[in-house]
């Protein structure tokens, strides 16, 4: 095979990965400029690429105004930590009872998984509204936990199922024959295999759960906000207060970033299991 020459690699595959990149880092190169301008540049009339004077006003305001971000941050953490945990822990064990038992209603109850998925979310707002202010739960952070639960664990149950499906019987029948009962065979050796596709739907749930906002707009109230909330605050009738909206934004992707940054290689792993049969 003819080896391609340097230019026309350079056009055909460089290029192209260039004008990708530029294009999907831009938006956060262009919002932590923002947030790090003075005021004078920021609303002035000329517009600047880079700021002739860096200032890191807008994330001291940001915890000092009455926005109080910190609490909107601890709030956040508290409700995508519980959901991660709730949702993680009843996906995992769902997903083993449809893929090692059969009973009546499997294919059924996986329908219904996968129909859940095919609506929006905000169909569920008026009902779980209800039930939550029956139940005297409203503007209190279960109260998002449990709304959260809803959409996140059909989607990692489907996600967990395809995993536990290619894994093979013979595995857990050695642990069974070794003196294992079910319960020791999952937890010594399913769960140690399922490693990755775990942390991939942990990952996924914790996105899910850090980012929502409709539900958190109507099922908290000013002490229990989550950050989607507290920096939709900041957008006024009168005008948007871009120092500090981005300067928050900044602050609720560096924890995604992290985690992304400690898991990606579980992560990729954990994506693509179970997407081909060999």
């Amino acid at each position: 095979m003819k080896k391609e020459s340097l230019p026309k690699r350079l056009v055909c595959l460089y290029l192209p990965l260039l004008v990708i990149m530029v294009f999907i880092l831009f938006p956060f190169y262009w919002t932590f400029v923002t947030s790090v301008k003075p005021e004078d540049e920021l609303y002035g009339a000329v517009v600047t690429y880079w700021p002739q004077h860096i200032t890191f006003e807008a994330y001291t305001k940001l915890f000092t105004t009455t926005v109080n971000f910190m609490e909107a941050l601890k709030n956040s953490l508290i409700v995508a930590v519980a959901t991660t945990l709730v949702s993680l822990t009843s996906s995992t064990l769902a997903a083993y009872a449809f893929s090692r038992y059969h009973f009546a209603g499997r294919k059924t109850l996986m329908s219904i998984f996968l129909c859940n998925n095919m609506f929006p979310t905000v169909l569920l707002l008026i009902p779980l509204y209800t039930i939550m202010r029956t139940l005297g739960l409203l503007y209190n952070p279960t109260s998002l936990v449990l709304a959260y639960t809803t959409f996140t664990i059909p989607f990692s149950v489907w996600l967990l199922l395809g995993f536990l499906n290619d894994l093979p019987m013979s595995l857990e029948e050695a642990a069974l024959v070794d003196g294992c009962n079910r319960g020791g065979a999952f937890v010594k050796i399913i769960l140690p295999i399922l490693g990755p596709c775990m942390v991939a739907t942990g990952v996924y749930i914790f996105m899910q759960s850090w980012n929502e906002y409709t539900f958190a707009m109507m099922f908290t109230n000013t002490a229990t906000r989550t950050i989607p909330v507290a920096l939709k605050s900041l957008i006024g009738q009168l005008g948007v207060q871009w120092d500090l909206l981005t300067a928050g934004g900044i602050l609720t992707i560096i924890p995604v970033c992290i985690m992304f940054f400690f898991a990606q290689k579980r992560l990729v792993e954990g994506l693509t299991a179970g997407a081909v049969k060999g």
